[in-house]
């Protein structure tokens, strides 16, 4: 069968500011579970700067028998524009959908877009192959574990698939199939590399371990050495980030992994995250030696109410302690902040506003609180009648899309808009930025964030 894997054309607050976006890794996967049996080709439109247009003429061109459609909530209409585009070419395509969104949304999904039918939810490999194999072969694909099946008058939602236990059995993403010299910046080449998968905490923003378990299964440490090296010798990148939810969670693995590209002379300097209570002398020592030079925390908020509110499990104090290990071995901290929640208050935003600035990070990452579905946040929001719109395109963590008890909109994009003027146009800051990292952020956010300061003052 020919199988077409495509990446919707739709904008990235990302690239408008780094100048890049990272591959469709899940495509990636997909593809090497099925192309030793069927033709594949997948299509990066933000990579590749393809609009709908380009998109249409490729589906025209290459004729599928089956479309598969990645996804995030920000980008779904797009992913919609592409199923109607299929069927427009060819109403018999199987258009197949995936990705976190429609994965706890399945039967809104159906229904904001008829033109999709069938959903892989969750963690999608062995589902997308037995899928493809059916549809091959004429088989009936309804009783598949983890699809969900548009019946047209209703939803088939079949039980969910057990987790993969061994993710070394999943072949290495298909890179080839990829524009690898696309993801670049300022010259540079970099990669992304997935080396575990799930999460036992149960953040209230966050559905990863709803989609992909609470329990952590990471890739042996040959199999990551083996990835790393198939992209340093093949596509020369010499820059990796890890995308893994906690590349720390197993401390023992991490110190070992950062050892292992060490020893084997992989000439690479690499980023990951941690969470602050995963994070040791020993780590942050062996991380340095082997080529780490950020690592990015998920710090939240400065205001413990809140912290307990999102279940997050940790304290200011920690976060403090977490990034003065990483200064201290000379790795660069970028700090994740969120605003928003329901029940804040005006005292717990600017808690967090100043803690950005006392933590010590180098980066600074806000956020507004955004109930995506599958979430706490989202059942919670769901429950109290908070969702103040479904339009997706909003769902970008940039925009209000709550109900809040103590702020209206206006008054949290402005607190928002404060929190990045607040840490990036601080003039110490701004030399700093100018003499150690070339000016950089001067270069790439600061016109971003004198933008939202303009905006402010106007108000």
């Amino acid at each position: 069968m020919k199988v077409l894997l495509i990446s919707p054309p739709t904008t990235s607050a990302v690239k408008s500011v780094v100048g890049a976006t990272g591959p469709p890794l899940g495509l990636a996967y997909l593809a090497s579970m099925i192309r030793e049996e069927h033709e594949v080709r997948i299509v990066d439109s933000l990579a590749e700067n393809f609009n709908h247009n380009d998109v249409e003429k490729i589906i025209k061109r290459y004729d599928p028998d089956v479309i598969g459609i990645t996804s995030t909530t920000s980008m779904i209409p797009d992913a919609y524009a592409v199923a109607k585009m299929a069927k427009r070419n060819n109403e018999n395509v199987k258009v197949i959908m995936g990705g976190p969104h429609v994965t706890f949304v399945p039967e809104r999904t159906f229904k904001e877009c008829p033109y999709i039918d069938f959903i892989v939810k969750g963690e999608g490999e062995i589902t997308f192959k037995e899928l493809i194999d059916a549809l091959e072969k004429n088989r009936n694909p309804s009783n598949i574990l983890g699809l969900s099946v548009n019946l047209g008058n209703k939803v088939r939602n079949n039980p969910p698939r057990l987790l993969i236990k061994d993710i070394d059995t999943i072949p290495m993403p298909s890179y080839d199939l990829l524009p690898m010299e696309k993801y670049q910046v300022d010259g540079v080449r970099f990669g992304t590399v997935i080396t575990s998968r799930g999460c036992p905490f149960n953040c209230a923003f966050c559905s990863s371990s709803l989609q992909f378990g609470k329990r952590w299964r990471g890739h042996s440490d040959s199999r990551v050495i083996e990835e790393l090296r198939y992209l340093y010798e093949k596509y020369r990148i010499r820059e990796i980030e890890f995308l893994d939810d906690t590349f720390t969670l197993n401390m023992k693995r991490a110190v070992r992994i950062a050892k292992r590209i060490r020893e084997e002379g992989l000439d690479i300097s690499w980023s990951s995250s941690s969470r602050v209570d995963t994070f040791t002398d020993e780590l942050a020592r062996a991380m340095k030696k082997g080529g780490c030079h950020t690592i990015f925390f998920g710090i939240e908020s400065g205001s413990q109410k809140t912290l307990d509110f999102i279940g997050k499990g940790i304290t200011p104090e920690q976060s403090i302690s977490a990034v003065k290990k990483a200064k201290k071995h000379e790795i660069r901290a970028l700090g994740a902040f969120i605003i928003g929640f329901p029940e804040e208050t005006r005292e717990d935003i600017e808690k967090t506003i100043k803690f950005s600035k006392k933590v010590g990070v180098d980066f600074a990452q806000f956020t507004i609180a955004t109930p995506y579905p599958g979430t706490r946040l989202w059942k919670y929001a769901l429950a109290r009648k908070l969702i103040l719109t479904f339009d997706w395109r909003k769902y970008t963590t940039l925009d209000p899309v709550m109900k809040l008890k103590n702020f209206t909109t206006q008054q949290i994009t402005k607190l928002f808009h404060k929190a990045y003027i607040s840490f990036y146009l601080r003039p110490l800051y701004l030399i700093k930025d100018l003499i150690s990292r070339k000016g950089f952020i001067f270069r790439r956010a600061i016109p971003r964030v004198i933008k939202m300061a303009r905006s402010v003052i106007g108000r």
